[in-house]
């Protein structure tokens, strides 16, 4: 072995002996393309040029986002190139074969093997590698796109997360390349990293991320039980029939931003309010029914969120929105509004209720008159029974029960929120110039 691909070795050890990475870059072609004149040596190492040049004073800071540093001892040279620490890179792709150094020198010689076509070679990090400029107008991975995904898994999800926050169509080779790849995708990209892409895309575009999530059969690998509700089927309204639980779920997750934009939280509970569904679902008399699926629902995204590390502060916050999602859907009481109103993040599961119903094409009759019984529940309990009762009121008016009654006392009731009555003689006086006004009998 040459000497100086031993010292390089040595420099390794140095290195790892620190807590860091180092290997010599493809030993036997860097023997082969050393001269007697050219004792140099390419190193591949997770250290940055700072803490090199605290082990390696005489280092040379390249000021190079390809080259980390050189290192001159004797006649030597070692040049240091950034290792991959991509967690989801493919396994061949994870050792360097190659660098631009001997590249060159390869191919000055004409020796470049057809081994070393497509080999990992060592540079920085950035969030566009890989991928053609965006104003291409599409979403295209750089080369052979299957290659290029194969150095980072990763890839494919941010190609999913670029197309849904630029708007932006994915290539089509692109995209076949990343349905191709869906299982490598899950097998060797991080959750961590998975959801730290996820959290990038806005609440706007949430549902376009869903949706390709669902397309390229990652979400069928990742969250299985969100993907099956594209096979349970619900009544989307009587004129309109049947849908499938996950594209309504796409659609709630799309309206719900309209009234409380950017709102992540908010959206990724709409992903989850039906999740419940596929367990709950039963098939009874012709109709299918979902009875308690917020209930479950909620239990079943606790575990979801879980495994997707959520923090626990986020899992409270989401499963609580699909816990407490189908109150608003119902037409509520005073008692009921106000229990309704006691629950923390009321107003997002109010926006969530009002989604259900766009993405439904749905009546709006009980969320009228609960966004009406809301003014109502400002009022103390006090304001909201009449100060004379129905018996009351027909003893004053001398009339008979029926509908009368319930007019009156209706009557009665909004003259006392408005302030025009605060006392009984004041309200007997109310009662009977109503009934004379009105020509009650």
């Amino acid at each position: 072995m040459p000497q100086p691909i031993k010292d390089a070795a040595a420099l390794c050890k140095t290195i790892m002996r620190n807590g860091y990475d180092a290997y010599v870059i493809n030993a036997p072609l860097q023997k082969r393309a050393m001269a007697e004149n050219d004792l140099e040596v390419d190193i591949c190492t997770d250290l940055d040029a700072d803490e090199l040049s605290r082990l390696f004073p005489n280092l040379e800071s390249s000021g190079s986002a390809e080259l980390t540093g050189t290192l001159r001892q004797g006649d030597a040279i070692f040049n240091f190139y950034p290792a991959d620490v991509i967690e989801s890179s493919y396994t061949d792709g994870t050792i360097a074969r190659l660098t631009p150094r001997l590249v060159r020198k390869l191919e000055s010689v004409g020796d470049l093997p057809l081994s070393w076509a497509c080999p990992y070679i060592p540079k920085a990090h950035d969030v566009y590698d890989g991928f053609e400029k965006l104003d291409t107008g599409h979403i295209c991975f750089e080369g052979i796109p299957d290659e290029t995904l194969k150095k980072d898994y990763l890839r494919a999800i941010k190609a999913l997360r670029f197309s849904a926050n630029y708007h932006l169509p994915i290539e089509g080779n692109t995209w076949l390349a990343i349905v191709r790849a869906c299982r490598r995708v899950l097998d060797y990209v991080s959750v961590t990293d998975f959801m730290d892409e996820w959290r990038k895309v806005e609440a706007e575009n949430m549902h376009i991320f869903a949706q390709l999530l669902f397309d390229s059969m990652i979400l069928h690998g990742l969250v299985p039980e969100l993907a099956s509700l594209s096979r349970v089927r619900q009544v989307k309204n009587a004129e309109e029939g049947e849908e499938n639980v996950w594209d309504h779920t796409v659609q709630v997750m799309r309206r719900y931003p309209e009234e409380l934009p950017y709102d992540w939280y908010g959206t990724m509970a709409c992903q989850f309010h039906d999740v419940g569904k596929l367990f709950a679902s039963e098939y009874f008399d012709g109709k299918m029914t979902f009875y308690q699926h917020h209930r479950i629902g909620s239990k079943v995204t606790r575990k979801i969120l879980k495994r997707l590390r959520f923090n626990t502060d986020e899992v409270d916050l989401i499963c609580h929105l699909v816990r407490h999602h189908m109150r608003f859907h119902f037409m509520l009481t005073d008692k009921g509004i106000r229990r309704f109103k006691a629950l923390d993040e009321y107003p997002r599961l109010i926006e969530m209720a009002r989604a259900d119903i766009k993405a439904r094409n749905g009546s709006y009759k009980e969320f009228n008159h609960n966004m009406k019984m809301l003014e109502r529940a400002e009022l103390s309990e006090e304001m909201l029974e009449p100060l004379l009762n129905g018996h009351e009121i027909m003893d004053f008016t001398d009339i008979k029960p029926g509908p009368a009654v319930g007019l009156i006392r209706e009557a009665l009731l909004q003259a006392q929120i408005a302030g025009d009555v605060t006392s009984v003689p004041e309200a007997i006086d109310f009662i009977m110039r109503y009934q004379e006004k009105e020509k009650i009998q």
